[in-house]
């Protein structure tokens, strides 16, 4: 079963638990960044209720600790899914954060999938671009599809 982990900005960590359901059923193992497991567990999904080295800079351990954690996830996963909804005005946003994750999955060869349409506002666009991602127009469904062309034949 391969297991593909999800990469996305906080803010989308409500949708994140659903997805992973829906992979779930499709028969992949999915790992969620830990922030969106403990919110899955607690049911708070204010995104300010744990980000707070913006309160606290000395909390900022916290984030490395956070970004190392999904880093190493990453790594180990058999793809990344990049969940890139609206925020803040912006269509399909990525953020750093997850750029840095889809390049230790670059770094490590792993299929880089993002689920909606490449985020052209962005001014990451052309790294974003640059790693060759595999876009799925917001179906959800053809990842499995997607997964098996890629994957190759014994």
């Amino acid at each position: 079963m391969p297991t593909i982990v999800i990469c996305s900005s906080a803010s989308f960590y409500k949708q994140a638990v659903g997805v992973q359901t829906e992979l779930e059923k499709l028969g992949f193992k999915v790992i969620i960044p830990a922030t969106a497991e403990r919110m899955k567990q607690s049911g708070d999904y204010n995104v300010d209720h744990y980000k707070t080295w913006f309160g606290d800079a000395n909390d900022y351990h916290k984030k490395t600790a956070l970004m190392r954690g999904h880093f190493a996830e990453v790594e180990k996963g058999d793809a990344i899914l990049v969940l890139n909804y609206e925020k803040h005005g912006t269509p399909n946003y990525i953020g750093g954060n997850v750029l840095m994750e889809m390049a230790v999955a670059f770094n490590s060869n792993k299929p880089i999938f993002i689920l909606n349409s490449a985020p052209t506002e962005s001014p990451l666009l052309e790294e974003i671009i640059g790693l060759e991602p595999i876009i799925l127009n917001g179906k959800l469904d053809d990842l499995p599809n997607q997964y098996r062309e890629l994957t190759p034949k014994h």
